[in-house]
């Protein structure tokens, strides 16, 4: 018996034949794929227990969608649409109203939800350095620096509460950098670089 993928093969390449849009999105999922923080979001342990009984859409699955939706420039649970607008390269993807009773479950849920998700991404990282082995940065033991360039992006209509910020991102926007590390231990304890 053979078994049925889930998505279509897809192959990156510039020919210019089979254009799918959102194409970047295709290094995300080959990302959650090998680090197996796909499946690893979707197991028992992770978000499974807050599947409903008849639900359609995985938890996991759902996570993963919204977190590449953030990746690719969404900037609020309504954009997971740019995903479900390519099924041929993200699969079936929840509705606006699925993802956000799951959201909802999983605040609800607190604390558990959020070390479900935790453990299942320590175990991704962890694989990606094993994956990555001698040709890892850091591998010989120094700090990797990632320097952050981070910019405010409003995530509200303006006509919402149309009342100045306090830092001011009605007339301008202010871009705020910042310093992290990252390396095989980083953030393991919870301190710089966890993230």
């Amino acid at each position: 018996m053979q078994s049925i993928a889930s998505r279509p093969k897809i192959v990156v390449s510039a020919d210019g034949r089979g254009i799918v849009r959102q194409a970047g999105g295709l290094l995300l999922l080959e990302t959650l794929r090998v680090t197996g923080l796909g499946e690893g979001l979707s197991q028992a342990q992770a978000l499974a227990r807050w599947r409903a009984p008849r639900a359609l859409h995985d938890p996991g699955k759902i996570v993963a969608d919204l977190a590449i939706t953030l990746a690719l420039g969404g900037d609020c649970l309504a954009d997971i649409a740019v995903l479900r607008s390519s099924p041929e390269l993200f699969g079936p993807v929840a509705s606006d109203p699925t993802a956000s009773r799951l959201i909802t479950t999983l605040a609800d849920a607190g604390p558990k939800a959020l070390r479900a998700i935790r453990a299942a991404r320590a175990a991704a990282r962890a694989r990606a350095w094993t994956l990555a082995g001698d040709q890892a940065p850091g591998a010989d033991g120094t700090l990797i620096p990632v320097d952050l360039d981070a910019t405010i992006v409003i995530a509200h209509s303006d006509k919402q509460h149309a009342a100045p910020t306090w830092k001011h991102t009605g007339r301008r926007r202010r871009q705020h950098r910042g310093a992290v590390e990252a390396g095989r231990d980083a953030g393991e304890g919870g301190g710089p670089g966890w993230w």
